[in-house]
């Protein structure tokens, strides 16, 4: 098993991407040192916006968000998750967990010493974000995810993903950038489908990639069923703002925005939203819009009583 890390000069001059690169040393147990990247603009600013992406997507997902976020008065931190982006990638897919992905985003957390965060969280960074956020329920101030789930193995994930799922596993090569574009409603030009391919010079780079749709919790034997559970209990009294903003065209995650509104009692009383003309990766086909969105949603928690509401 190798510690795979993508070579700098397939970062150079994307599109759109003009962004200083930061990195952290993460320790895991029985892998070493893992270096991990992340964004960090508008430091400056007390509140933070924690951005965290999904599968198979890194930290370029929200570069239309990130200038109007900060623009806003808004700090913005946006990690590559381990086997992603400009972070390091293990070679072998053992390596890779549902609770080994929280662990590592706990200890980069942590070391941030982040206070005053917002979460947005989409696909596995919803699945991801949301445990990080119970298990540091101090640290948030509020919560808006899209597109999403928190499955525990309870109930059958639907037709869409299984399809996800095996052709994730079946297809070769894994076109990451292809996938993407595939999954807006505005599609991406060749340029930014270079983009998403930049991280994965090849197979042995996709590791973290192919394993993610495998980790998805899909039965009562699941190795994360008892913190998911764990972790819907914290929803369950979670009062702190909580907003949703699922995808119109969405054939995976539509409809279960209504679990979490239900649910949370945070999310009680939001300007909940559905994305018009939006696929399931909606940060590349509205992303100003969200991000204008999750600028309100912060720059209102001043008048928000938030010591206590937990």
């Amino acid at each position: 098993m190798e510690i795979l890390r993508t070579p700098e000069e397939r970062f150079d001059n994307l599109h759109d991407y003009n962004f200083v690169p930061n990195y952290i040393n993460i320790l895991d147990q029985n892998l070493g040192e893992l270096r991990m990247h992340y964004l960090d603009e508008g430091r400056q600013f007390s509140k933070v916006a924690l951005l965290l992406h999904g599968e198979p997507t890194w930290s370029y997902l929200y570069r239309n968000m990130i200038p109007v976020l900060v623009k806003n008065g808004i700090r913005v931190i946006a990690p590559d998750f381990i086997g992603f982006g400009k972070s390091d990638k293990p070679s072998d897919r053992g390596s890779y967990s549902y609770n080994g992905h929280v662990d590592w985003i706990n200890i980069f957390f942590r070391k941030l010493n982040l206070k005053n965060v917002t979460l947005f969280g989409q696909d596995w960074g919803g699945l991801i974000g949301l445990r990080l956020l119970c298990d540091n329920q101090e640290s948030f101030d509020a919560v808006m995810i899209g597109n999403t789930a928190l499955p525990t193995g309870d109930h059958d994930l639907g037709k869409p993903f299984e399809a996800w799922r095996e052709f994730s596993q079946t297809n070769i090569p894994f076109k990451i950038g292809p996938i993407i574009h595939r999954g807006c409603v505005s599609g991406l030009i060749q340029a930014e489908i270079d983009a998403y391919d930049a991280p994965f010079p090849n197979e042995k780079y996709k590791a973290g990639a192919r394993q993610f749709p495998i980790l998805v919790p899909s039965s009562s034997q699941d190795p994360a069923r008892v913190n998911q559970l764990a972790a819907w209990e914290v929803l369950k009294k979670w009062k702190k703002p909580f907003l949703t903003c699922f995808a119109d065209t969405d054939p995976i995650m539509r409809g279960v925005e209504k679990t979490f509104i239900k649910i949370v009692p945070g999310a009680q009383n939001q300007e909940h939203f559905i994305a018009k003309d939006a696929g399931h990766f909606l940060q590349e086909d509205v992303g100003p819009y969200l991000a204008t969105r999750m600028a309100d949603l912060i720059n209102g928690l001043g008048d928000y009583n938030i010591a206590g509401t937990t």
